[in-house]
C-alpha cells in the first residue's frame, strides 16, 4: 500500500486521534489544551522510511500517547460496535484463568487502560481493535461499555502498531508470529511493512513464511500457541510434512484423537511431531525367564518388530498351553491401555 492521501506518515497517523461524536477531554495538568498529538518530523522515503529509526520513533510515540490516555483520555463505546482486528495475531490460550482474573479486576476496579481502535473502513459506525482484544472481550462478557481511544490508521499502520504493541509485551509465541506474517501476506501487506510490524529481518521472515505455507492454518490452530516450542521444532514439523505426502494425514489423525486434543498446546505439538517422526530403532533386548526359586527356565527376546519366547523342554508344552489361554486377556488389557475398545 502506498501513502495515505495527503502524504501523512505512520507517525502522524499514529498520533492522529479522533473521537466518535464527542470532544476529546483535556488532559489534567497539560499546558496546551486538548489531548492532540503534536506533529512529528516526517519519516523518510516510503511509509516506514529508515526502518530502525522509524520503529524507535513509533515506540516513543506509543508510550507518549499512552501517558496521555492514562491521564484521562478515551471514550466509552458499546463492545457490540467493535470488531476484532482484521489481522489476528493470537491463538486461543490453553486455559482462561488469566482472562477470568482480568474480568474480575475490571468488574471490581473498572477498566484502567483504554483499548485502541480505528473506525471500520467499510462499515459506518463500527470500529476495529488495534490492540486490547482481551479488555474488549472482558467488557463484552461483563455487559459494560469499553473505554477506547480512536486512532486514524491505514491497514499498514494498524499492523505496525499492533506488532509494536506485541513486541513490547513479548508474549506472542513463535508460531503466532508466523501466522501473523501469513495473514499480513494474504492481505497484500508489503514485505518491508511485515518486517516492521514483526521487528524481524529477511531470514526470519522467510522462516515464518516457510512454516506457515507448509502447515495448513487448521493444523496450526489445532495445535495452538505452543509457547515452549520454538523455531527449530516448528521448522522440523514443516519439513517433515513437506517431504512426505502422507505425513499431513498422520498429523490430522493424531490431533483428532480426543486424548491429544485435551492436552496443553505444547503437548499437542509433541503428538503432531511424533506422528511424522520415524521411530528410533532399538537394539534387540533379552530377558531371562526364572522360576520362583530363581532358576532360569527360558528367555524372552524383544525388538521393534517381534517378540520371541523360548522355554526349557521340561516346561515347554505346559507353558505354551498356559500362554494360549492368557493371551486374549493380555490383548484386552493392552488395547485398553492404548485407549482402543
Amino acid at each position: 500500500m502506498g501513502k495515505r492521501a495527503g502524504g501523512k506518515s505512520i507517525l502522524a497517523n499514529f498520533g492522529s486521534f479522533s473521537q466518535p461524536d464527542t470532544a476529546v477531554p483535556d488532559v489534567p495538568g497539560a499546558d496546551a489544551g486538548p489531548m492532540v498529538a503534536q506533529p512529528l518530523a516526517r519519516v523518510g522515503a516510503g511509509v516506514i522510511g529508515a526502518t530502525q529509526r522509524s520503529l524507535t520513533e513509533l515506540r516513543e510515540e506509543r508510550d507518549r500517547l499512552k501517558a496521555l490516555v492514562d491521564a484521562g483520555g478515551g471514550v466509552d463505546i458499546d463492545p457490540k460496535l467493535i470488531d476484532p482486528s482484521p489481522f489476528p495475531d493470537r491463538l486461543p490460550d490453553d486455559d482462561d484463568l488469566e482472562f477470568a482474573a482480568l474480568k474480575t479486576l475490571i468488574s471490581e476496579e473498572g477498566q484502567k487502560v483504554p483499548i485502541q481502535v480505528r473506525r471500520h473502513p467499510s462499515h459506518e459506525g463500527r470500529y476495529q481493535v488495534v490492540y486490547g482484544h482481551r479488555r474488549w472481550r472482558a467488557a463484552s462478557d461483563l455487559g459494560i461499555k469499553v473505554k477506547a481511544t480512536v486512532l486514524a490508521l491505514s491497514d499498514v499502520e494498524l499492523v505496525v502498531a499492533q506488532g509494536i504493541e506485541n513486541a513490547a509485551r513479548q508474549d506472542l509465541s513463535w508460531v503466532e508470529r508466523a501466522l501473523f506474517a501469513k495473514r499480513m501476506d494474504d492481505a497484500g501487506i508489503r514485505s518491508r511493512d511485515v518486517r516492521a510490524a514483526l521487528s524481524v529481518d529477511d531470514p526470519e521472515l522467510a522462516r515464518f513464511r516457510a512454516v506457515s505455507r507448509a502447515l495448513p492454518v487448521e493444523i496450526i490452530e489445532a495445535i495452538g500457541r505452543a509457547p515452549k516450542v520454538g523455531r527449530p521444532r516448528w521448522t522440523a514439523l514443516a519439513d517433515a510434512i513437506g517431504n512426505d505426502t502422507s505425513a499431513l494425514d498422520r498429523v490430522r489423525k493424531a490431533l483428532s484423537d480426543d486424548k491429544v486434543s485435551a492436552l496443553p498446546s505444547d503437548e499437542r505439538f509433541k503428538a503432531a511431531l511424533a506422528a511424522v517422526t520415524p521411530p528410533v530403532a532399538r537394539p534387540r533386548r533379552e530377558m531371562k525367564l526364572r522360576s520362583p526359586a530363581g532358576r532360569v527356565v527360558g528367555k524372552a527376546m524383544f525388538s521393534n518388530d517381534d517378540v520371541r519366547l523360548s522355554v526349557a523342554s521340561g516346561h515347554g508344552q505346559a507353558f505354551s498351553d498356559f500362554l494360549e489361554g492368557e493371551l486374549p486377556g493380555l490383548m484386552e488389557r493392552f488395547f485398553a491401555r492404548e485407549g482402543e475398545a
